[in-house]
């Protein structure tokens, strides 16, 4: 299952940090790494604070966009400290966190996204998210670097998994392995860009102030719905609107 986590960094400006959160990843057993549209990569820098992890380095992969590096994902949780208008499902414990992915994990890839040193992730790249990370910090500080945050939600998955697979207990076996399969997160997007054109001609999209589609989004991701109730929600969309 670990074979089927991968992390994804937007944007990172500073090269020793994708350096860090490789060695990071590689203490934890994880070792995709996807990187979007990095300042400076390849780089010494980033080698050089691998210490290790190199090879995990050479097999990065760099996209030009999110959507290209999470398509395939069954479960995309985008790790930021604030609270968004756009209420996705949030994980404030890491352990729960670390329980859905191994779960979600069994049936596809699942990706941890973070986002830039000074700013994190935006709006737009949170909509590419099933779900939002928020570590439990110090509220009066509650800033970590990038590595840090890589490390800590890394721990969680290994926990996760160890608990669940690596100490090979049949009962927490069974208690993991429960469940359908997710839709991936280009199915999602395929399901609310049907939705969005069945009702654009009624009007109902054009509330000013209402943001109703992005709130739309929103209610199918906490929804979590499976891929074949999904499967189902978009064979009614395509009925309704005679297709």
């Amino acid at each position: 299952m670990l074979a089927n986590l991968r992390v994804v960094l937007v944007q990172t400006y500073h090269p020793g940090n994708i350096g860090a959160a490789a060695r990071a990843m590689r203490t934890m057993g994880i070792t995709a790494l996807h990187l979007i549209n990095p300042r400076d990569f390849p780089a010494e820098e980033a080698s050089r604070m691998a210490a290790g992890a190199g090879e995990l380095l050479k097999r990065a992969q760099v996209h030009d966009s999110l959507q290209a590096a999470v398509g395939d994902c069954t479960m995309v949780i985008g790790a930021s400290a604030r609270l968004r208008e756009r209420a996705l499902p949030c994980f404030e414990e890491g352990d729960e966190m670390g329980q859905a992915a191994m779960h979600a994990a069994l049936h596809g890839p699942v990706a941890l996204v973070f986002g830039r040193e000074r700013f994190g992730l935006t709006n737009e790249e949170l909509d590419h998210c099933t779900h939002q990370l928020r570590l439990p910090t110090d509220p009066s500080y509650g800033i970590l670097n990038l590595a840090q945050a890589v490390q800590i939600a890394c721990y969680e998955l290994r926990n996760a998994w160890r608990r669940g697979n690596g100490d090979r207990d049949p009962e927490r076996m069974g208690e993991m392995q429960g469940g359908e399969p997710r839709p991936s997160r280009a199915q999602l997007q395929y399901f609310d860009e049907l939705l969005v054109e069945l009702l654009r001609p009624t009007g109902f999209l054009n509330q000013p102030h209402a943001k109703t589609q992005e709130k739309l989004r929103a209610i199918i991701r906490r929804s979590e719905p499976s891929k074949r109730e999904l499967s189902m929600l978009t064979g009614m969309i395509k009925a309704l609107a005679g297709k």
